[in-house]
């Protein structure tokens, strides 16, 4: 079975993360699309939807790199299980993981959607707290 969708879904946002091109992944949804996640108050729709929800995901992190341990694609869904590294604008280390489920209308995104555990992620970005974090540095006496 093909993971194309998948693929070209992995692929925009490789590109999102290391260089900022939000245009690529818009490509990929639809109109009518909705997209958030378990930390979001808020559904995001449609394209500028979307273009909101991801300039928000860049602009958390100063640097941010997803990888993927399993990619699963069943007809019009995709399951991605993935970790995401990299560092806070504090220079704190940030490290999660999740699973985004993704639902396909024909070649457009209808529905994204990321679980993760958001605790995690809110400590690390405002204490420092990731496995590989510095410790702060202390103000002299």
């Amino acid at each position: 079975m093909t993971m194309e969708r998948a693929q070209r879904f992995v692929e925009a946002l490789s590109r999102l993360e290391e260089n900022g091109d939000v245009d690529s992944l818009l490509e990929l949804f639809g109109e009518d699309s909705q997209v958030s996640n378990v930390a979001s108050h808020r559904t995001f729709h449609g394209r500028e939807g979307a273009r909101e929800f991801w300039r928000e995901y860049k602009g958390m992190l100063r640097q941010v790199k997803s990888t993927f341990r399993n990619m699963i694609e069943s007809g019009d869904r995709v399951a991605l299980e993935w970790t995401s590294s990299g560092s806070a604008h504090n220079g704190a280390a940030v490290d999660y993981e999740g699973v985004s489920i993704i639902e396909w209308d024909g070649d457009r995104i209808a529905r994204f959607y990321a679980y993760f555990d958001p605790r995690v992620l809110g400590l690390e970005l405002s204490r420092g707290i990731a496995q590989r974090s510095e410790p702060p540095a202390t103000a002299p006496a």
